[in-house]
């Protein structure tokens, strides 16, 4: 199947909800900007059903997704979600409430694995035939609390592990995801496209995927509360992966609650965290580290930090300056070079168990699909990751097992965990990543000219620790965020800081679409 065929078929499927949505009288209740919270209590008055909901948002996504500003956030609607709402309108109607997402409209990212009648493509013509028959633990605890699966959110390709020249957001499947507060800049990834729809009220939440930054990254680039929760916290069986040493589902949303919420139900049950009870109530004597931004910040962002810092300081939070380990100046080219083992092995492994169903079953495979299929997959940048890595041998090796330990010390015994115990601290905090760069299909991302990325997120990701943004700021119309650290199974303690921070900074505003 190439490009245009599979796009056709999905075309297709998104054109029979979409007129569904059309045919309906237009619902007096505006989920704009709206949380979950009040979606809910929208339900329960009955201001609104989960069958309006959804055709709210699949008139949003025809108008500014596939219209519009076409931000391309969404690479299929899922045709079953209306009938999926209607089911839960009529359980509620009955009174039975599945749980705390009952009717609440949700987009995933493509790399997450789903039951509906939609392929899991990881943004990937290759994977187009890939249908699956039962969700992802995510996903089916997701369904279980009542959620309706909106429809499945574009990424950057394989999540952002194909080259070192992508386009963050774009896909061959999809296309580009374009920040939806300026379309003509790129709106970071991989979870590029959950975050242009949470950020468009094309949805209630969205969820992405982290390995390093993939979160955090886009959410804090288009005005997003992102949650990377930790390594182990969330399933990540029926996801796509690049190493499951790293990666994690988590949520994108518009609210510090919200994230809150989505972290409660997606968290594997049995595995112990501190929970996310009394979001508002921040207890006393809580040391804050303050690591110095990047060389990179923008000097907006340099401006405006001391009053993010007094905020916190205002919430009742000790802050203590803290420098950077030195181990932290390596941990990059250490992490991708065991990344580059890790991905072979881990997608070769996922691909094994696909058989006849897909024209790939390794990565050697992928390398010649693109190859073969260049004047759609490979139009802007190439596969210098996937070759890398097919160059490596098994992970077994020697070589493999040194690069492992150097960086996993480095993020962790030698990084976040020294620095923590040194300094008695809760948290860590350093300005986000931002604002927004250009689309650049020539030069790919510049990673200079988006802001930066704090050294403490990546630590956070190679040792599984969980990491926080929440909407900090504007610069020039553009969002910037501000972000958390916290020991590993400190959600909880996480995201009453970022509260703390939201309740009085109030830095989200929605874009300004145009149709």
């Amino acid at each position: 199947m190439n490009r245009r065929e599979f796009v056709e078929a999905i075309g297709a499927a998104t054109a029979l909800a979409t007129a569904e949505a059309f045919a309906a009288a237009p619902p007096e209740f505006d989920p704009v900007e709206k949380s979950i919270a009040e979606l809910s209590s929208a339900q329960a008055q009955g201001r609104a059903s989960a069958e309006s909901l959804t055709q709210s948002y699949l008139r949003r996504i025809e108008r500014y997704d596939r219209r519009g500003p076409a931000l391309r956030a969404v690479l299929a609607v899922n045709p079953q979600a209306l009938e999926a709402a209607r089911a839960l309108d009529a359980e509620r109607r009955a009174g039975r409430l599945r749980g705390p997402l009952h009717g609440i409209p949700l987009l995933i990212k493509d790399n997450v694995e789903t039951r509906d009648p939609l392929p899991t493509t990881a943004g990937s013509l290759a994977l187009a035939a890939a249908r699956h028959a039962a969700d992802a633990p995510v996903a089916a605890q997701l369904r279980a609390a009542g959620a309706v699966i909106l429809g499945k959110a574009n990424l950057s390709e394989w999540a952002n592990f194909r080259s070192t020249r992508s386009v963050s957001g774009w896909s061959g499947v999809g296309g580009q995801t374009r920040c939806p507060y300026d379309p003509a800049r790129n709106p970071s990834g991989s979870s590029a496209g959950p975050a242009a729809g949470a950020a468009a009220s094309l949805c209630a939440a969205a969820i992405g995927s982290e390995t390093d930054g993939s979160i955090l990254a886009p959410a804090s680039i288009n005005g997003l509360v992102g949650l990377k929760p930790t390594v182990g916290l969330v399933s990540g069986v029926g996801v796509v992966p690049i190493t499951t040493r790293q990666d994690t589902t988590g949520p994108m949303t518009r609210t510090v609650a919200d994230a809150a919420l989505l972290a409660s139900v997606m968290a594997q049950p049995g595995v112990r965290w501190d929970g996310v009870a009394a979001l508002d109530s921040l207890p006393g004597g809580l040391r804050l580290g303050v690591l110095q931004p990047p060389d990179s910040a923008h000097p907006e962002v340099l401006r405006q930090l001391p009053d993010w810092l007094k905020v916190l300081q205002g919430a009742g939070l000790t802050l203590v300056d803290v420098a950077a380990p030195p181990a932290w100046a390596t941990l990059s080219d250490d992490e991708l070079e065991v990344l580059l083992y890790d991905f072979k092995a881990d997608i070769n492994a996922y691909l094994a168990r696909f058989g006849a169903a897909l024209p790939v079953h390794t990565l050697a495979d992928l390398i010649e699909f693109n190859r073969r299929h260049a004047d759609t997959e490979m139009p802007f940048f190439g596969q210098d990751l996937f070759e890398r890595a097919q160059a490596k041998g098994a992970r077994t090796e020697p070589a493999y097992a040194k690069a492992l330990q150097r960086v996993e010390e480095a993020a962790d015994s030698r990084g976040l965990a020294a620095v923590f115990a040194q300094h008695r601290l809760d948290a860590l905090v350093a300005p986000g990543n931002g604002p927004a760069e250009l689309i650049d299909p020539v030069w790919g991302d510049r990673q200079e000219n988006s802001g930066g990325w704090p050294p403490m997120c990546s630590a956070a990701a190679v040792a599984g620790y969980p990491s926080l943004t929440v909407p900090a700021g504007f610069v020039a119309g553009l969002p910037v965020g501000i972000h958390f650290v916290a020991p590993r199974f400190r959600e909880g303690r996480l995201l009453q800081i970022g509260r703390a921070f939201e309740r009085t900074r109030h830095a989200r505003r929605p874009p300004r679409l145009e149709s």
